[in-house]
């Protein structure tokens, strides 16, 4: 028995088509594969050899020139003193974290951004489906908002008709201050903790941002109400009211919390669903596929161990694996997951195919020219997720007016304290 140099069968010199190149003769399982073979007979012995010299996949570790030279443990070959290299290769790119405020901050570890402290996300789509400053951030606001409740029914219910004679009554004289100073602490230490960090950051960096006046603006507000409740003895007279008491401000500290943790929720839940949308855009490309080994048998693989140059057959009804060439057969792909054509293509030998395609009636074998991160598919995950990250010209603008506006406030603010 002979081995088709094309596609690998085992034929029969006997009754096979068969032709002589350089003083040796080759034989073929069918016309088109003899034909095949007489328009570039270097091509396709070169490839026989490279298929030849892969590993059997039983092995970590294989020698690129020396073919059957396999190892468990990294290594040199025995016969030609190469670096042994390994079967499945090793990931060629980072994981790396970026801002959503800054897109030009990355680092290759999690952590917070250090200009405004926000916490960094993954530059990648991720399989996760929350994140965990969306998780946090909703934890916060959902505590903190009810907390908050308690503290507006002290501070406004006196003014709302119809039960302002009852809190009156229901609440101790000079307790309301005590009451709201209990239920605002945890919002404002607890909740709006991450503020702020955040404002501290963008003190220390030099980046003013809004995180900068809400940490100044719940401060004041909250120490001012703590020492007006603790020793309302201090303030001038002009500030406490009949009963000796001082105006506080729990109320204003708390719902600002509350409101900026909203915010922060919606943003990070948006974020989310972006994701999802490119998960839904990479989950179009089938996880495994059907590669042919070097005996022209097939197994079925995930598509992390696929590598360039392998060959792979597409059944009627399996979607294409990843983007390649059509080598043996014919079929017709819908691809308007990718171009938006309803109509079927048709796809012959030589022609180029888009993984995640749905391949039709016909079968066909094709060559794996881009996998992984190089995909169609993975590309425009990867372009709606950078078009996500950067920063439109506007929000350009509204950060370098925000560069002078934050320490305008600030400035103004101290003036009129000191005034």
């Amino acid at each position: 028995m002979e081995k088709d140099p094309v596609c690998g069968m085992s034929v029969d010199p006997a009754s096979t088509e068969s032709v002589e190149h350089r003083g040796e003769r080759y034989y073929f399982c069918s016309k088109q594969c003899a034909e095949h073979f007489r328009e570039d007979p270097g091509a396709v012995l070169a490839a026989t050899s490279a298929a030849a010299s892969k590993p059997s996949g039983k092995a970590n570790y294989f020698c690129p020139m020396c073919s059957g030279v396999e190892s468990e443990e990294p290594g040199e070959c025995p016969k030609c003193g190469m670096a042994l290299e390994p079967v499945k290769p090793q990931p060629s790119s980072r994981v790396q974290y970026t801002c959503p405020m800054h897109p030009e901050v990355r680092q290759d570890e999690p952590g917070d951004c250090p200009k405004c402290g926000m916490a960094l996300e993954l530059t990648r789509v991720s399989g996760e489906e929350r994140s965990f400053e969306f998780l946090e951030m909703f934890r916060r606001f959902w505590v903190g908002g009810l907390l908050t409740l308690p503290v507006l029914f002290v501070a406004m219910g006196s003014v709302l008709p119809g039960i302002g004679p009852w809190v009156d009554e229901v609440l101790p004289a000079g307790s309301g201050h005590w009451i709201e100073l209990i239920f605002a602490t945890p919002v404002v230490l607890w909740a709006g903790w991450p503020f702020f960090l955040r404002g501290w950051k963008s003190l220390v960096t030099r980046n003013l941002s809004m995180f900068t006046l809400i940490a100044l603006g719940v401060g004041a507000a909250y120490g001012y109400s703590v020492v007006a409740t603790l020793a309302p003895g201090i303030f001038p007279a002009t500030f406490r009211d009949a009963d000796g008491s001082v105006g506080v401000y729990f109320e204003a500290a708390a719902v600002i919390v509350v409101l900026i943790l909203l915010g922060q929720v919606i943003e990070a839940r948006a974020r989310e669903k972006t994701g999802s949308a490119l998960r839904a855009i990479l989950d179009l490309a089938p996880p495994t596929a059907r590669r042919i080994d070097a005996e022209g048998n097939d197994e079925e693989v995930s598509l992390d161990e696929l590598c360039t140059g392998d060959r792979l057959r597409v059944r009627p009804g399996d979607k294409v694996p990843v983007d390649g060439e059509v080598l043996e057969g014919h079929s017709t792909l819908d691809e308007s997951m990718v171009t938006g054509e309803s109509l079927p293509v048709e796809k012959r030998e030589g022609d180029t195919v888009i993984g995640g395609t749905v391949s039709g009636q016909g079968s066909f074998v094709m060559r794996a020219d881009k996998v992984g991160e190089d995909t169609v598919l993975s590309q425009i995950a990867e372009m709606v997720a950078e078009a996500q990250r950067s920063q439109p010209p506007v929000q350009r603008l509204a950060d370098v007016v925000a560069g002078y506006f934050v320490p305008a406030v600030v400035i103004v603010a101290i003036l009129a304290f000191i005034a």
